[in-house]
């Protein structure tokens, strides 16, 4: 890697394997500061395993640095600024919130149990309380104020706010880009919750059977992708331009393409700003963008 290189992540012909199954095959993607990358993909699409490649949890081949960090020779010094929470928060049912904020104080350098504190007062949670007597979304909210309380440039989050109401998804995101989020610092964010979290993201990463089938900010996807509803009628003359996916968009028909369709076939629709979710299923789903680099 460059060692001028002011990108916080950047990853050149990543794979993961198991044994024989290719589970992240050929990635490459750059972070810079301040951004909130979204990973998408569905089950088994390789999101889990190449964030584990990037805290050293997984062996990999490629180069991948974090921080100018190689996360297989370097990992104990890359975790102290990189803050990684896993899909299941898992904290300790016997102890007490306060007692966690003193053993994580013991054991990482970084960590700032005032910063702890002034996180957890934006939340219900008592210091006194234990684990065991807190709602799912409680302890994925202490969780995050743990982690946001090290002094960390990025942020890796493998689904979360897997199983939580909307109202703890929308607690736990607010503190994340309240209180985190500043600029300087990065996110990489695995969800399902595909448009839920897009007013949060800068960028967006789609994986689909372990390969980047789009890179790039949702700046580019606005003006790249373009939305057309459409009368009956026109489906012939819509299907025949090829677009990327067909669907219904509000009871209508709908069709989406990559770049502005011809001019007489917009002629026949209205457009609109496909959402990022619409975006997804084309790109995930059709064989033939399966293998397209963005």
């Amino acid at each position: 890697m460059d060692a001028t290189s002011s990108n916080l992540i950047e990853a050149r012909g990543v794979s993961v394997r198991y044994g024989q199954k290719l589970a992240v095959d050929d990635v490459g993607f750059t972070v810079a500061p301040g951004r909130v990358i979204g990973l998408l993909g569905h089950n088994g699409a390789g999101k889990t395993s190449l964030m584990k490649a990037m805290v050293g949890l997984l062996p990999f081949s490629g180069s991948l640095a974090i921080l100018g960090l190689d996360p297989r020779k370097d990992r104990v010094k890359l975790l102290e600024s990189v803050c990684y929470i896993p899909d299941v928060a898992i904290l300790p049912r016997w102890a007490r919130v306060d007692e966690l904020i003193t053993l994580m104080q013991g054991l990482h350098p970084r960590f700032s149990a005032d910063r702890a504190r002034t996180l957890l007062r934006r939340t219900s949670i008592q210091r006194r309380a234990k684990v065991k007597s807190l709602s799912k979304g409680m302890v994925v909210q202490l969780h995050l104020a743990l982690i946001a309380a090290i002094d960390a440039r990025v942020m890796i989050l493998d689904e979360p706010t897997l199983g939580l109401d909307i109202l703890s998804r929308k607690a736990f995101y607010e503190m994340l880009i309240d209180e985190w989020c500043d600029g300087e610092r990065s996110v990489v964010i695995s969800t399902h919750q595909v448009e839920e979290i897009q007013p949060l993201l800068s960028d967006v990463m789609m994986l689909n059977e372990g390969r980047v089938v789009l890179s790039t900010s949702l700046v580019d996807i606005d003006r790249r992708f373009v939305g057309l509803s459409h009368d009956p009628e026109a489906a012939e003359s819509i299907a025949a331009a090829h677009p990327l996916l067909r669907f219904r968009q509000q009871g209508q028909a709908a069709a989406l393409f990559d770049g502005a369709p011809p001019a007489e076939v917009a002629a026949l629709g209205r457009r609109f700003q496909p959402s990022l979710a619409d975006l997804f299923v084309a790109l995930t789903r059709a064989p033939e963008m399966n293998r397209t680099q963005a």
